[in-house]
């Protein structure tokens, strides 16, 4: 490749026509539908099993790992359970969790996880 970088491909968008447009083509919502329609109802993609936010403790630097098997996101959680150092937000078809290395003061978990 002698020594220079290719450079991605440049995807047009379309912001000067959303910019151009008049008002009257937006519908107004309510901030509290929108939490509804966008936060609260989330979608995952038929072939995904779930998604995997981890948030690293000290670097704060997030990563996502998507799976189709949870057999394999099983691993995943009992590496990052094992590691203790990262924040973790599991989605799935039925719920979103929040599982931290630690426990809650006082919360059901407060024993530690032996492996």
């Amino acid at each position: 490749m002698n020594g220079s970088k290719k450079r991605k491909k440049y995807f047009p968008n379309n912001w000067q026509q959303y910019k151009d447009a008049p008002i009257e083509m937006f519908e107004d919502i309510d901030f509290l539908d929108f939490l509804d329609w966008k936060v609260l109802c989330w979608q995952l993609p038929p072939g995904v099993c779930c998604i995997i936010r981890a948030t690293h403790l000290e670097t704060k630097k997030v990563k996502e790992y998507v799976y189709k098997q949870p057999k394999s996101a099983d691993k995943k959680l009992l590496k990052f359970a094992k590691l203790k150092t990262h924040d973790l937000c599991i989605t799935t078809h039925e719920a979103q969790h929040y599982i931290g290395p630690y426990p809650f003061p006082g919360s059901i978990d407060d024993e530690p996880l032996y492996f």
